[in-house]
């Protein structure tokens, strides 16, 4: 592999930089839930302040009890798997990557998280007799997690479909990651358990929708039905699982026992799975397990469609609160970076690309939270194109080889680019100086996944709609 240089106002990266060290320690795996089932009590009395049921109908609650780790349980969360693979180093940096995205029925970090919160629907059902209905917005994959638990849930004999249902309502735009199952085929299940596809222009409106429709109808199905609706889509619901993150980095490679500091790199639209991953940090080191000083820095890599939470970082640092310009470079026909900030790509097809329809939060709340862990502890924030992934794409490929098989030969059929953008924009950083010297990194690999690793989910199994009362005729 040709050994070229890349300088940090490079118009597009080489399709192969630095070749990585071809040296690696053996990939460690485990369950994250399973393994750490015994230390969730102390997560979730960290991330949670009431953990406590939840009774008023518009903001019902199942609470956080868990059911008992029996063999059934186990096998509803033997999915829950993750692997520390060390790849190599890359221009004198270690690198590994933490797989997240072992089930096969979402390819996904959230499968975590869509575990937990069927798991607790699972309890209080069995504690109460009520039945519950799961309602989330998605760009896509947190619904395709919740509907794969759910099914798991019924398939493992934890509940029957009558007393655990999930309603998702997903974008237009993320119509192309949706998945077919046993809940879409079943005619049976696909009433009981409706996709529904808003066919609005924002996408993100799908929250405010998803909220709606619960406040308007959770009480009359509550009264007339005795059914608890649970709109799942809250921070906490997410950072109990992904808390786990630290917990399994602690087991497997624990940084006190590093010869170099540590940064760890993660494609986000809101974080979630990083403020996890910090709570859990936090656990470790209130305990004695791991010590603040070596608490490693952050770097948040986003797209231009929704670069909010790396400008929020900017505007904290006293930078200005926006993207650079884009002028056209006719010669090459891409458009060009104004200006010399490295945090943002270099060149790319569109200014307005939307690179994964995945990331569509805007000014999330979480910019707060992720600054301040950042201003305490250190990190950055760098904004990829798609032009700078596809350049990257060949010596990706090659260089993670069996570290991420999912990753397919001909990048268009690639249907999640979250990990891509994850590692282009970790070689990004380093080649243009924004992680430090030495550093090790850890990337977490929060999901990928091509056209032959899912049967599309269309026709019959999808249910479109437009407004609330939509949505009250498609849930039964």
């Amino acid at each position: 592999m040709p050994n070229s240089t890349l300088s940090p106002n490079s118009s597009v990266p080489p399709n192969s930089a630095v070749p990585p060290n071809s040296s690696v320690s053996p990939t460690r795996s485990g369950n994250l839930l399973v393994d750490f089932y015994d230390r969730l009590p102390e997560v979730i009395a960290r991330c949670v302040p009431d953990p406590s049921p939840v009774a008023d109908p518009v903001v019902f609650s199942p609470g956080f009890a868990l059911p008992a780790l029996d063999d059934a349980v186990r096998g509803f969360l033997s999915v829950a798997t993750a692997q520390w693979q060390p790849v190599g180093e890359y221009r004198g940096h270690r690198v590994t990557l933490l797989d997240l995205t072992g089930n096969p029925g979402t390819n996904t970090t959230k499968t975590y998280a869509s575990l937990l919160i069927v798991a607790r629907a699972v309890e209080h059902i069995r504690r109460t007799g009520r039945p519950v209905m799961i309602v989330s917005p998605t760009s896509a994959n947190k619904g395709v997690a919740l509907r794969d638990a759910v099914l798991r849930a019924l398939d493992a004999g934890l509940v029957g479909p009558e007393q655990l249902r999930v309603v998702t309502l997903a974008p237009q735009t993320g119509r192309h990651k949706l998945r077919a199952s046993r809940l879409s085929t079943d005619p049976a299940l696909r009433a009981l358990n409706p996709q529904l596809l808003y066919m609005g222009k924002e996408p993100e409106a799908v929250k405010s929708l998803a909220r709606e429709y619960v406040r308007e109808h959770a009480g009359t199905l509550h009264r007339t039905r005795g059914l608890d609706m649970w709109f799942s889509l809250e921070l906490s619901n997410y950072t109990v699982a992904d808390a786990s993150r630290a917990l399994f980095e602690q087991r497997v490679d624990p940084i006190g026992a590093a010869a170099r500091p540590r940064v760890h790199a993660h494609a986000v639209s809101s974080a979630f799975g990083l403020l996890g991953y910090h709570a859990g940090r936090s656990l470790l080191e209130d305990t004695g397990e791991a010590s603040a000083a070596t608490r490693p820095a952050s770097l948040l890599v986003q797209h231009l469609a929704t670069p909010d939470m790396v400008l929020s970082l900017r505007a904290a640092a006293g930078a200005a609160p926006s993207l650079p310009a884009y002028p056209l470079d006719p010669a090459s026909g891409l458009f060009r970076r104004a200006g010399d900030d490295p945090r943002f790509p270099a060149v790319t097809y569109d200014p307005g690309e939307v690179l994964d329809a995945t990331f569509y939060t805007h000014r999330p709340v979480t910019s707060g939270p992720m600054n301040e862990i950042i201003a305490r502890f250190g990190g950055d924030g760098i904004v990829v194109s798609l032009a700078e992934c596809v350049a990257r794409y060949p010596y990706l490929r090659t260089w993670l080889g069996a570290a991420l098989p999912l990753l397919p030969a001909d990048f268009r059929t690639l249907r999640e680019w979250s990990t891509v953008m994850a590692f282009t924009g970790v070689t990004n950083a380093i080649d243009r100086g924004l992680v430090a010297p030495g550093r090790e990194v850890v990337v977490h690999g929060t999901g990928c996944y091509a056209d032959g690793d899912l049967e599309p989910l269309c026709g019959d199994g999808l249910v479109e709609v437009a407004d609330v009362a939509d949505i009250a005729a498609a849930v039964r």
